[in-house]
């Protein structure tokens, strides 16, 4: 049955720009768009069920690609480190960080690691998020891996969100490896990956590039397994040093590269040829009161795709809200609402290879939208904090309750 929405405007993200269409329609069937255009070049037809948005904004339903929102215990002490001027390394170097978490996420249950993504989840669907991306990588035994896999495979069973699942196993040294990086990732590469990529946990396989984590050489053997198991992949990549190692993924075609404070230009050159998207992530350089900013214009002239996410994980960046990094995004990375918006819809469905079915308002894309109660799309990224009026769409239903 097809199902007509009218009397709205729609920013509908094609092409990555508002691609404004004023009093618009848009008509779906069964899950999916099937027509968008002005209201008045709307095809006669039999529609179902007309449904009227009240002038709302439509955008497409955002999309946040990269999160660790499954986790066990707290580290809100550590925050309190930082501000008294311990830094990111230190706080690692003594048993704090990633450690930290991995020691809480392997004694919590599997109920208790759902309970809490549950309630961490929902604060970014009540802001309008109808896809996300949740990573392993606080588990780092093929035990803890595959628990953290399963909640996150329930989470899209439990909640309206599409899910993707990343395993995040190579992450950083579990303390039973201490000065034996090599042997992890054999066992990452031998064992975890292959173990839980046959068990269909696994859409993609993620890595952490850094002096904190392991080396590109490393990181290549990560990117080699990924490739005989079929899976796509993605990397955190100069966040706090320059390794290349977002040019190391392009040259393994990856999906994105994340963070990427340090890259310089021929990273960015590298990424641009593979169509690798450059994630940001304003929340972790926020919270890490970082001064090195990601090379943006370099990201423009080469015509690199950016997302943004909110990286909601314990340590670095505790953000329930990507509509909050949206405006990090404006006011810290000098981005404008434009790219911001496109950042949270169509480039954030591309990190995720979701580009061809999600992300904008096409004839053909999954009918996930929000009918925003604004004057004009900026909006979104103008407001700092608190819930929008705004009508959540999935699969062309209005959520009522999540």
């Amino acid at each position: 049955m097809k199902k007509r929405w009218q009397h709205c405007h729609a920013a509908s993200m094609a092409g990555g720009r508002y691609s404004i269409i004023e009093d618009a329609a848009l008509v779906t069937e069964g899950a999916h768009i099937v027509w968008i255009g002005p209201r008045a070049e709307l095809p006669a037809g039999d529609y179902g069920e007309t449904v009227d948005l009240g002038g709302a904004w439509l955008t497409p339903g955002l999309i946040d690609c990269h999160t660790h929102l499954v986790f066990g215990g707290d580290r809100s002490a550590e925050f309190e480190q930082r501000l008294e001027g311990v830094s990111y390394a230190e706080i690692a170097a003594a048993g704090g960080g990633i450690a930290s978490t991995v020691r809480a996420t392997r004694e919590a249950s599997e109920g208790e690691l759902l309970t809490g993504a549950l309630l961490r989840a929902r604060q970014l669907l009540r802001e309008g998020v109808t896809t996300l991306e949740v990573k392993s990588g606080y588990g780092l035994s093929l035990a803890a891996e595959r628990k953290m896999l399963r909640v996150i495979r329930r989470l899209g069973e439990l909640l309206p969100v599409t899910v993707r699942s990343t395993c995040l196993a190579a992450h950083a040294l579990p303390p039973e490896f201490a000065g034996r990086a090599d042997a992890y990732i054999d066992l990452v590469c031998a064992e975890i990956l292959p173990q839980l990529a046959s068990e269909g946990l696994v859409d993609a396989v993620d890595a952490f590039c850094e002096h904190l984590g392991f080396s590109p050489a490393q990181v290549e053997r990560v990117f080699q397994c990924a490739g005989e198991l079929g899976l796509p992949i993605k990397l955190h990549a100069e966040q706090l040093s320059s390794l290349h190692g977002s040019s190391l993924a392009a040259r393994y075609g990856a999906l994105s590269a994340d963070h990427l404070e340090f890259m310089d230009e021929s990273d960015a050159q590298a990424m641009a040829a593979a169509g690798s998207v450059a994630v940001l992530l304003p929340g972790a350089f926020y919270c890490l009161r970082e001064t090195q900013l990601p090379p943006i214009d370099l990201l423009r002239r080469h015509g690199v795709a950016m997302a943004i996410a909110s990286d909601l994980n314990p340590g670095t960046s505790p953000a329930l809200s990507l509509r909050l990094m949206m405006n990090m995004a404006c006011t810290l990375f000098r981005m404008t609402p434009e790219e911001a918006l496109a950042g949270v819809t169509l480039h954030a469905a591309q990190a995720l290879g979701l580009g061809h079915s999600h992300g904008s308002l096409e004839v053909g894309k999954v009918a996930d939208f929000v009918a925003w109660d604004i004057a004009r799309p900026a909006e979104l990224a103008y407001w700092l904090g608190g819930e929008l009026g705004k009508r959540v769409i999935r699969h062309a239903e209005e959520l009522t309750d999540v």
